[in-house]
């Protein structure tokens, strides 16, 4: 004995899905898809989402209007706390809190009502309790603040039935400005997924083994939502190179001041400036104290460089990092600050004679000044 198949017809906005039901004397129901729901879902989220029917839904009956959907929220696995300059993953779980908040009967049956329609009464409620499920859930993360990047673009994690959450979490990169201002920066998470809207049943007959020609229209709409994902930049110190003074002179030793701005937040004690000097430089002091600066507050720091006589003359970086003790009390090195400066040419044999002849001579000068000057005061006594 074998029953006619049953056929669940679902309906969205514009399309059709059969998925075809075999009952047999086993009472085993078999499943075909013939077009998969995930590829409906995506013609469902290309059109725009309607209140009325849709064309070819009502066809059957209608015994409930269920209200209630999916509700999706967003939990930050981990920090949410980053410094400037930071490229770093943000994973964010899903969890569906949808529920099913009331009914509206819109069929009264007869009294007394048939066998059919309490059983497709009973079935259609089955199928409405679906309502709360959403299907392939797609994410957007992007950021209002250009001093935060989301670099990463949309994902997807499959559908969440009302109570799951999901089981690999959404992971989007983000870069942070080294210019990004201390505070808060909001990121929005748009979700989009479909769900059922409604369910319409229809049969031909209710026996011992369940109804015959067995019919079911299922509704899909587009669901959305924006949740704000709030992440912040620390407050730190933060420091730039904002005067440099001295020639550096191929093939001589100069002293190098630097003059470094805290441009940052916090303030900072203990501070010492260590210089990374490569060719042409070379130094046998390559660090100076500068102690505590304040936000906007700057300190000079000075070094003894030797230039190579091979030195080219252009301009040159040389590397720089500041080792300080934070408001908390704990050590900490800063990025790397680059010390622009500029090589002159070596001076001349010739003029460096002659400038030794006049250095010579203002010494004699100088004396002879000091001799004459004392013989006049002893002759005066």
């Amino acid at each position: 004995m074998k029953f006619t198949d049953k056929i669940y017809t679902i309906r969205g906005i514009g399309m059709k899905t059969k998925i075809n039901a075999s009952l047999n004397t086993n009472f085993k129901t078999k499943f075909k898809i013939i077009l998969p729901l995930i590829a409906s879902l995506l013609v469902l989220l290309a059109m725009p989402a309607q209140a009325a029917f849709p064309e070819h839904f009502d066809f059957g009956e209608n015994y409930y209007t269920v209200y209630g959907g999916p509700n999706l929220t967003a939990i930050v696995i981990g920090d949410t706390e980053f410094a400037r300059g930071d490229t770093v993953t943000v994973s964010i779980n899903l969890m569906n809190k949808g529920l099913i908040t009331g009914f509206k009967v819109e069929k009264d049956l007869s009294i007394p009502a048939s066998d059919l329609d309490i059983k497709l009464q009973q079935t259609e409620f089955t199928y409405e309790a679906q309502k709360t499920t959403a299907i392939g859930i797609v994410g957007f993360l992007t950021s209002l603040d250009p001093a935060v990047k989301v670099k990463s673009g949309q994902q997807e994690v499959g559908s969440l039935k009302a109570g799951e959450q999901t089981e690999k979490p959404f992971q989007y990169t983000i870069e942070i400005s080294n210019n990004a201002q201390a505070g808060v920066y909001p990121l929005i998470l748009t979700l989009m997924y479909g769900y059922q809207e409604n369910i319409q049943i229809d049969g031909d007959n209710e026996t011992s083994l369940g109804i015959t020609n067995l019919e079911v229209g299922m509704w899909y709409e587009i669901g959305g939502d924006n949740i704000t994902i709030p992440i912040s930049v620390k407050e730190e110190a933060k420091f730039e190179v904002i005067d440099v003074s001295g020639e550096l002179v191929a093939d001589e030793e100069e002293l190098l001041s630097v003059t470094f701005k805290n441009v940052g937040d916090l303030p900072i004690k203990d501070a010492t400036v260590r210089i990374s000097a490569s060719d042409p430089f070379s130094t046998t002091d390559d660090q100076a104290f500068i102690g505590s600066i304040a936000p906007d507050e700057s300190a000079v720091a000075l070094f003894n460089l030797k230039v190579d006589e091979t030195a080219t003359t252009k301009m040159y970086a040389i590397n720089s990092e500041i080792k300080y003790e934070d408001v908390d009390g704990h050590d900490q090195i800063s990025d790397v600050i680059k010390i622009q400066v500029e090589t002159l040419p070596a001076i001349p044999t010739s003029e460096k004679l002659g400038n030794l002849k006049i250095i010579v001579a203002g010494v004699l000068i100088v004396v002879v000044l000091a001799v004459g000057l004392r013989v006049y005061k002893n002759s005066k006594q």
